[in-house]
């Protein structure tokens, strides 16, 4: 089928190409997504008629779509999970967690606008694209964590791994200092007699007084 299209669209072509593209990508995405016209002469016709003011209109849109990537590129969003230890989630996080979690810190974003290859499925710092106008687009990141200080960790650079390598040795070191003061403490309660020690001592001091002596 061909088509005019309204808009630039990524792969396919610019506003005012006319292109051919399969019936139900036409029919199924660009002709209800507004994006573009059957190629009739009649829509070809209209289209020259509303050029001017559709470019004009496209010129607007992108102006307002480079503003916000100014501010939105490189903005990294805290969205907390249930995870294993293995930092595997307990379910996953999807365009509309990312389009949540952006709206949450002061932006705008529609979950259609978020490019996501597949859901988010572990724990750590994860980079999506954020297509703002057709030809504007940026990069954020999502910053998936179980609590919020694991998400400052995460942030400062340390992966799932290092913080949970720092979990297992700090919780090793504090059963290490538990059992010994256990053991001092137990130490301190005995009254142990060892009459065989404390005579052998007093033999080596009497020893050591007989070589004086001499």
């Amino acid at each position: 089928m061909d088509v005019i299209l309204l808009e630039r669209v990524a792969k396919l072509g610019q506003m005012g190409d006319v292109v051919s593209v399969k019936q139900g990508y036409a029919r199924n995405f660009l002709l209800p997504q507004g994006k573009a016209l059957r190629a009739t002469e009649q829509n070809k016709k209209h289209f020259d008629g509303q050029k001017a003011q559709l470019e004009a209109a496209n010129l607007e849109a992108r102006g307002e779509a480079e503003a916000v990537a100014a501010k939105l590129d490189g903005q990294q969003f805290v969205v907390i999970r249930s995870a294993s230890d293995s930092g595997a989630l307990y379910g996953s996080v999807t365009g509309r967690d990312a389009s949540d979690a952006a709206t949450t810190g002061g932006f705008t974003i529609d979950k259609k606008q978020v490019v996501l290859d597949r859901p988010i499925k572990e724990l750590g710092l994860h980079e999506l694209t954020v297509v703002l106008h057709p030809e504007v687009s940026c990069r954020i990141a999502l910053n998936v964590a179980r609590s919020e200080d694991e998400a400052t960790l995460q942030a400062s650079g340390k992966s799932i791994q290092q913080l949970a390598a720092e979990a297992e040795a700090e919780a090793e070191f504090e059963i290490a200092e538990l059992f010994e003061d256990m053991g001092a403490a137990a130490m301190d309660d005995l009254d142990i007699e060892t009459p065989g020690v404390e005579a052998a001592a007093e033999k080596v001091a009497d020893d050591e007084g007989d070589e004086d002596k001499a």
